[in-house]
């Protein structure tokens, strides 16, 4: 059985930076598609950003672009999302999931998923 566990969420300012982690155990780590998703209160769950298995490829959600980067240490069997200038509007519970789909951005591709970390970016 595959396990996602994420930490590193919290309460920061505007403008502020967090990195988040996600540690995946059960199976071999470096051959899913690695991803974030975030939910506001009273919003679907949306992509934020994805990462293929060699590190060699990567997506981002339109709103995070530019500010937001994945990266994976396939060694640690970790996934990493660092996330600079944050804003209010970032504020949400932050998914790690895996895909079994190169390159997937679609939650319905995404079968293993972890418990969610929350982030609070405050005005």
């Amino acid at each position: 059985q595959v396990q996602l566990v994420e930490s590193g969420g919290g309460l920061v300012q505007d403008g502020g930076s967090l990195r988040l982690s996600c540690v995946v155990s059960g199976r071999t780590f470096s051959s899913y598609t690695m991803g974030w998703f975030r939910q506001a209160p009273g919003k679907e769950r949306e992509f934020v950003a994805a990462i293929t298995w060699s590190g060699g490829s990567t997506y981002y959600g339109y709103s995070v672009k530019g500010r937001f980067t994945i990266s994976r240490d396939n060694a640690k069997n970790t996934v990493y999302l660092h996330m600079n200038s944050l804003k209010p509007e970032d504020t949400a519970v932050y998914y790690c999931a895996a895909s079994d789909f190169r390159g997937s951005t679609s939650r319905n591709q995404y079968h293993y998923w972890g418990q969610g970390t929350q982030v609070t970016i405050s005005s």
